[in-house]
């Protein structure tokens, strides 16, 4: 054991020296206890993985080629603090909410209740972090740097995305970071496989190009995005742009992402908006044919179309905050808005405020407290950092959280 140790150590060591080569080794551990009203069951006290952070071990590597030129990799793998595991389901389990669970809410017949029944059930079943349990799920790419910036091969973070956290108050940390009231379904694709990225960044100004090729999914197809910022420490902006395919090829969920921070006195206020936009959802053209021998062709035509129907989306995100950093302490108070523009009207919004002691670097204590307004059909209930927060109980209940989590850096 100790010789293959030693193997391992000079095969990592040796192309360092050899090639001007680095490899680093780094991670995030994040747990606490999160406590959650207004789902099914009442209010839950759970200890959780990745309140402000989702807990990783990463691979780092950089390798100097001369005149300019650098190739690099990433390998970052997720894992579960509070079990051991690399997935997670949302507290409320595999539910959905009212407005597709119920026949009457998709404009079907009651009698059609049961096969609403086994079609939410399949459905909530994908709701999840990685249930896949695929090693690398959060980023592994590999890269080479020029000049005139860089070329990246994999799985990686989308654009819009990126925007999107860097104009998020919280910088997606906690039930309070933006995107958490709009969740389900995504209103924005987070990292994407398969993926071919060009980057570059002059001083304070940066830019991407994304284009995903869809290969190996049944429910995705191709993504573009592209992105611009410019970033000083007095004041940033940024635009963000993702649009994705479904697996017919047909235009599906696109973001558009624009944001801005400014120092403001002691701290730095910050603020973005989103419109979001999906015609045709994806994953749903099986259905049909799956229903087919238990309800015949035409109902389960009507049935896949009222899915489609139910799981479009158009509608605004907005978010505003402000973050201040004194000594050790820092304190994040934001209101975030999912303005739901279709029938559903399914609007969210979310406040509240986090705290942060730091011990050292690497080393902090979080206090997390959030509200979420539910109002029409909206179910929206708050996750975290690592994990998604599900749905409330029923239509229009709102949802509050509480947590505190260690988070230790290496």
């Amino acid at each position: 054991m100790r010789q293959l140790v030693a193997l391992a150590a000079l095969a990592v060591g040796a192309p360092a020296v050899m090639a001007q080569s680095s490899v680093q080794v780094y991670g995030i551990l994040d747990g606490g206890v999160s406590r959650t009203s207004g789902i099914t069951g009442g209010t839950k006290t759970l200890l959780v993985s990745g309140i402000m952070e989702g807990s990783r071990l990463g691979f780092k590597g950089n390798e100097d080629l001369g005149g300019g030129y650098r190739a690099l990799f990433t390998m970052e793998h997720r894992f579960e603090v509070d079990t051991g595991g690399i997935n997670n389901r949302p507290e409320s389990g595999s539910k959905l909410p009212d407005r597709l669970s119920q026949a009457s809410l998709l404009g079907l017949p009651g009698a059609l209740q049961p096969v609403v029944n086994n079609v939410a059930a399949t459905i909530g079943s994908t709701v999840g972090v990685n249930l896949a349990g695929n090693m690398w799920d959060r980023q592994v790419f590999v890269g080479l740097v020029t000049p005139v910036g860089a070329v990246l091969a994999g799985r990686q973070y989308t654009p819009a995305y990126e925007v999107s956290a860097a104009f998020d108050t919280l910088a997606t940390q906690s039930s309070l970071s933006a995107g958490q009231v709009a969740s389900f379904p995504p209103s924005i694709d987070i990292r994407v496989s398969n993926a071919l990225a060009y980057r570059i960044q002059k001083g304070p100004l940066s830019g991407a190009f994304m284009y995903a090729l869809g290969e190996g999914s049944t429910t995705t197809g191709r993504l573009i995005g592209i992105s611009g910022m410019y970033k000083t420490d007095a004041f940033s902006a940024g635009v963000g742009y993702n649009t994705r395919n479904n697996e017919r090829e047909e235009k599906s969920l696109t973001s558009l992402v624009i944001g801005a921070s400014a120092a403001v006195g002691p701290g730095t206020i910050v603020g973005e908006i989103a419109s979001i936009k999906d015609d045709h959802p994806t994953g749903l053209s099986p259905l049909a044919a799956a229903l087919t021998p238990v309800i015949g062709a035409p109902t389960a035509g009507v049935v896949q179309n009222a899915y489609v129907q139910a799981l479009k989306q158009d509608a605004r995100l907005a978010h505003i905050g402000y973050r201040l950093t004194t000594g050790p302490h820092t304190f994040y108070v934001a209101y975030s808005s999912f303005n739901d523009r279709r029938p559903a009207n399914a609007d969210v919004a979310s406040y509240g405020g986090v705290y942060t002691y730091s011990f050292s670097k690497r080393t902090d204590v979080n206090l997390v407290l959030t509200h979420f307004n539910n109002k029409g059909l909206a179910q929206a209930a708050p996750g975290q950092a690592g994990f998604l927060g599900g749905f409330t109980d029923k239509a229009g209940t709102d949802s509050n959280n509480v947590a505190l989590g260690l988070r230790h850096r290496f």
